[in-house]
């Protein structure tokens, strides 16, 4: 019979918190099943409460909770009149860079760019893939859950540090505690904390944290 308790360990780590007594019982039968001590192998009827995100999963995508963190904290501000979005200055320099809709900026968005709405959401969503493929690569073959993934992307798309990050670096790691408490590090815009940051660093620390 296989001696259980590395398994189990393993499987702590990986979750980065203990057990319910729920998945303690559908770990025992997997084990069970893949050693043929059980007639019939059927699935779970629920799955671990904080799935985490293969190690093949190949490209990553974020989910619900870190799109609503980015549209809540990003908003699509300067609506018009007309129905278009314009671009609006860095509320910490009050000049550049310039940002349209959904927290977009680069090349070619400044004073007087009009974005239509569905010029934002499309921006939008391309920016997803592209900070989620930046979070992939910067955070390797590292155990993650969905919520972590998703309080990355976030925090990449606000600060584009993902690479350079402290934060990273503990979750790669496995020091999971120290990489939240990373995120309130990264409050401030030219020089000075804003409430707006500090709010939304809290709000993907707990994402984070689960």
């Amino acid at each position: 019979m296989t001696k259980r308790q590395p398994i189990f360990d393993s499987v702590r780590t990986l979750l980065g918190r203990g057990f319910k007594a729920s998945e303690v019982e559908q770990l025992d039968r997997a084990i069970d099943c893949a050693e043929g001590q059980v007639d019939t192998c059927q699935p779970p009827k629920e799955r671990l409460s904080v799935p985490i995100i293969s190690r093949s999963a190949g490209t990553r995508r974020i989910g619900e909770a870190g799109i609503a963190i980015i549209k809540r904290f990003e908003g699509c501000a300067r609506l018009r009149n007309d129905g278009l979005v314009e671009a609006y200055p860095d509320p910490g320099t009050g000049s550049e860079p310039w940002t349209i809709g959904w927290g977009a900026t680069g090349s070619g968005i400044g004073p007087g760019t009009v974005w239509s709405q569905q010029e934002c959401d499309d921006r939008l969503e391309k920016d997803l893939v592209r900070y989620a493929s930046g979070v992939s690569r910067a955070i390797g073959d590292a155990p993650t859950t969905q919520a972590q993934f998703d309080a990355m992307v976030s925090f990449h798309y606000n600060t584009g540090a993902i690479g350079r990050a402290t934060l990273t670096k503990r979750h790669v790691a496995g020091d999971f505690g120290g990489a939240a408490h990373e995120f309130t590090r990264w409050n401030k815009a030219g020089g000075r904390v804003l409430k707006g940051l500090t709010r939304r660093r809290q709000a993907e620390a707990k994402l984070y944290i689960g």
